[in-house]
């Protein structure tokens, strides 16, 4: 089973004709309410490519809560080690240009609450995957890695949004997915520089942690137990990029769940993340596993 301890967020998303400028008012036509947040989003991509998957967060008691949750409860996620708690929903602003492009604002209200104690109460096994992202608390996030390596999980975590990742953390995973910004940014907090196919490498060998780096349109190169992995893209119809990378990393995770070897869920990763660029919004664009199948296998 995955387990994913993570954000659940409302996504307020409009289009607009480009992402405003510092002090720039840009007006947009419309916004849509939509279910998100990096944990939800990872465990719904994650189920829809056909894993089993229990979400560990917490969300607020007001009118976001029922819509943030509902496409995790109508796909099966289990949401029994949630926290309802007294204060909103997390929400995410989204700005999305006519290219697809879009920049984000997170308020985190509930996700400051999420804690690994919740983790422990589920109990953890030997068989799971624990899937992390830095939307909730680190020392929290840095605990429940702890906590699946005493109980003989893999630990995957993926490095958004970016931020540097602790000596400690770092010990207890055994995967990391990170984008070209956060791979900089997670490089330089271990005291590595240059080009981001050397980061990812020299991760794998100093720490043993199999890094995934993805480039977009240019698909993704990644390092594990010394070998070099890359795989393009799909080429699809860019209509929203949002949740690209959420559902690259449930796709991933959900082909290692199934036994999959690295390469092969590497390729379902990044079918699942083009299919979810042809669709607006960020948990309603996620694809089903028939769909990544046949796009992966082309």
């Amino acid at each position: 089973m995955i387990v994913v301890f993570g954000s659940i967020n409302i996504d307020l998303v409009t289009r607009a004709e480009r992402i405003p400028a510092p002090g720039e008012t840009v007006l947009g036509d419309d916004y849509s309410v939509i279910p998100g947040g990096k944990g939800a989003n990872q465990a719904l991509a994650a189920r829809r490519a056909g894993a089993e998957v229990a979400l560990v967060g917490a969300y607020g008691v007001d009118g976001f809560a029922l819509t943030a949750i509902s496409l995790l409860r109508a796909d099966g996620v289990d949401l029994s080690a949630c926290l309802a708690v007294d204060k909103p929903t997390g929400v995410a602003f989204i700005t999305v240009d006519p290219h697809g492009e879009n920049a984000i604002v997170v308020a985190s209200g509930a996700n400051a609450r999420a804690n690994a104690a919740q983790l422990d109460a589920r109990g953890m096994s030997s068989a799971d995957i624990l899937l992390m992202q830095r939307e909730v608390p680190i020392p929290e996030v840095e605990a429940a890695a702890a906590l699946a390596r005493r109980h003989g999980a893999k630990v995957l975590l993926n490095a958004a949004p970016a931020g540097a990742v602790s000596p400690e953390l770092m010990a207890n995973l055994d995967y990391l997915v990170v984008n070209e910004h956060e791979a900089a940014i997670v490089g330089a907090g271990l005291g590595l520089s240059g080009e981001l196919e050397d980061i990812a490498a020299e991760i794998d060998r100093r720490h043993g942690v199999a890094t995934l780096v993805t480039l977009g349109a240019a698909g993704a190169v990644a390092f594990s137990k010394g070998r070099r992995y890359q795989a393009p893209a799909p080429a699809v119809t860019v209509v929203d990029t949002t949740a690209a990378g959420d559902t690259f990393v449930g796709a991933f995770a959900a082909a290692l769940d199934r036994g999959l070897d690295f390469d092969a869920a590497l390729r379902r990763g990044l079918a699942a993340g083009s299919l979810a660029c042809t669709k607006a919004g960020a948990q309603p664009s996620m694809p089903y596993a028939d769909e990544i199948e046949k796009l992966a296998d082309v």
